[in-house]
């Protein structure tokens, strides 16, 4: 029956998502990533607090957390409950892994549903479902991030161009619309960067890192 395999994907797709990795690593080394840098638990506040081994290591993590899902996990459900569907609703089993890994990270259950920007998972799914928008959307971001110097300019506009990047590949409809949808969501939870950008306050790659706006105290 579809209903439960695509409840169940996404449901598995979120838990998988949600796994905080750069919280795990910093805390492993003693520091609470909430409370220093920007207060996100994302790999850019990782490589700024510990460094670039470690900022890699949290941003290849996040996006294995939404390759995993969009690839492999909603290909095995779909052999389970979709077999002799049509391509289309195979598709959408993909989408909703792509979306629950995205959301799981973005609002994880395991930090009272404060994640991170889904930057690095969204990387990871649209490598599984779109991969040459991804590649058109990778090239904006290094573009404005080696001509800014801002993290957040570059993931914003990338995360912009995702959907019509997407139409002009020739993708489908609903890839067309959920990738939109991603898009939205990357934006709204840089709402703070945007605030920070229109006060002159963030933060340049290889600056200084500026205290967290609101950051829960530390047990």
């Amino acid at each position: 029956m579809p209903i439960i395999g695509f409840v169940l994907t996404t449901v598995l797709a979120y838990l998988v998502g949600s796994t905080p990795t750069g919280f795990l690593v910093a805390k492993a080394r003693g520091i609470d990533i909430r409370a220093v840098g920007s207060g996100n638990i994302g790999a850019t506040n990782v490589f700024r607090i510990l460094g670039v081994p470690a900022g890699i290591f949290v941003m290849l993590m996040d996006a294995a957390k939404g390759w995993l899902p969009a690839a492999l996990l909603a290909k095995w459900l779909a052999t389970l409950f979709l077999a002799g569907y049509s391509d289309l609703t195979v598709e959408w089993l993909h989408l909703c892994a792509g979306l629950g890994a995205v959301l799981g990270h973005n609002y994880t259950c395991w930090l009272r549903f404060k994640g991170g920007k889904g930057i690095s998972t969204s990387a990871g799914v649209l490598a599984a479902i779109v991969p040459v928008p991804l590649l058109i959307i990778l090239t904006v971001f290094v573009l404005l991030l080696l001509t800014t110097r801002y993290v957040s300019v570059a993931s914003i506009a990338a995360s912009f161009t995702l959907p019509f990047a997407t139409w002009l590949t020739g993708r489908s409809g609903n890839l067309i619309g959920v990738t939109a949808a991603m898009a939205v969501l990357a934006i709204y939870k840089h709402k703070t960067n945007i605030k920070r950008l229109i006060q002159g306050t963030e933060n340049r790659l290889g600056g200084r890192p500026r205290p967290p706006d609101a950051v829960p105290p530390t047990k």
